[in-house]
């Protein structure tokens, strides 16, 4: 045991070093380009301070893209780790951090924001965790006692609760007429465009406290996978340490979709992407799955700015069509 903790140690030292690397490098371009063009050196110049660029790239650097990449570094590490814990406590490696209906209670919240004519932040932003809340007690409420032990009754329970919510979903977007529609779609698809830092700020809050949770608790997720019983002879009160990651990963998962809207394949693509690369061991996952959830996202957002010759598309259309198709070559290599 004591030859084993420097070897895990240095593993997560060496793996955090390399993909913070890679953050750093994309989260680099993800401020230096986007739709007006791009310039790397006087935009590193700015954000060092030796060198002053024009007023106009110092309130697009600043104002506008800084935000939006720290916005999208938070969106990528809650969702992959919510991702992982959910793997980790349904023992589903296909699970993933909507699958217990969250995202579209809050999706339920956010239109009724935006039909309301609440502000983009925080009037939506607060509409959606509200949905999002009101649907984890639903959860919590019917799958109370003993039923949380059970992953088949806690997914089949966020299944219903997610085709329920679906389906009031569609009835709002078929009652509305006006240009608010094109607000619901958009929202729906997962934008980043409208971050700023008092949103970043407030994401932030809730992010890291449970990033810390979860990794304070990650050699308890590697008791988790094998089994209930081993479990409890390690002397790991399953029911609650159940209650906890669920709890701490939805309110995670809840603000970061009424941040930015439901972001697909995140958290169903990158943790099953780094277990095939750096192992099964939670205690490496975790920070592995923070530093690379975000730079994926990271990556997608610049995609979504450069890609469309006017204007831009949704940070979670990219998502969607790089991680469809790269889950099913990971299916296959895993098979």
């Amino acid at each position: 045991m004591k030859t084993q903790r420097p070897r895990v140690l240095k593993r997560i030292w060496i793996i955090s070093i390399l993909l913070l690397f890679v953050l750093a490098v994309t989260m680099v371009i993800g401020i230096s380009v986007g739709s007006t063009g791009s310039n790397f050196k006087e935009t590193l110049f700015s954000l060092l301070g030796i060198e002053k660029a024009d007023a106009m790239l110092e309130t697009i650097v600043w104002r506008i893209r800084l935000p939006r990449v720290f916005l999208a570094t938070l969106v990528g590490a809650a969702l992959s780790l919510g991702g992982l814990v959910f793997q980790a406590l349904l023992r589903n490696p296909l699970a993933e951090p909507y699958i217990l209906g969250i995202s579209s209670g809050s999706g339920i919240g956010a239109i009724l924001g935006i039909l309301t004519g609440m502000s983009p932040f925080p009037g939506v932003s607060l509409a959606a965790f509200a949905g999002s809340m009101a649907t984890l007690l639903l959860l919590l409420f019917m799958t109370s006692g003993k039923t949380m032990l059970k992953k088949n009754i806690l997914l089949l329970s966020g299944v219903m609760v997610n085709a329920f919510c679906a389906a009031f979903i569609m009835f709002l977007i078929s009652i509305t007429q006006d240009d608010r529609l094109h607000n619901i779609i958009f929202w729906l698809m997962g934008d980043l465009s409208m971050a700023d830092l008092p949103q970043v700020w407030l994401l932030a809050a809730v992010v890291v406290p449970c990033t810390v949770l979860i990794f304070c608790l990650s050699n308890t997720m590697n008791l988790f996978l094998m089994g209930k019983e081993l479990a409890q002879t390690m002397g790991v009160n399953i029911k609650v340490i159940t209650a906890i990651l669920l709890v701490a990963t939805s309110i995670m998962v809840s603000a970061t979709v009424a941040a930015c809207g439901p972001i697909g394949f995140v958290g169903l693509v990158i943790p099953h992407l780094l277990r095939l690369i750096v192992g099964p061991d939670h205690r490496v996952l975790v920070p592995a799955c923070l530093l690379g959830g975000s730079a994926y996202v990271v990556l997608c957002d610049i995609l979504a700015r450069t890609l469309p010759e006017q204007g831009e598309m949704p940070a979670g259309v990219v998502t969607a069509m790089i991680g469809a198709p790269l889950f099913i070559i990971l299916l296959k290599k895993s098979s």
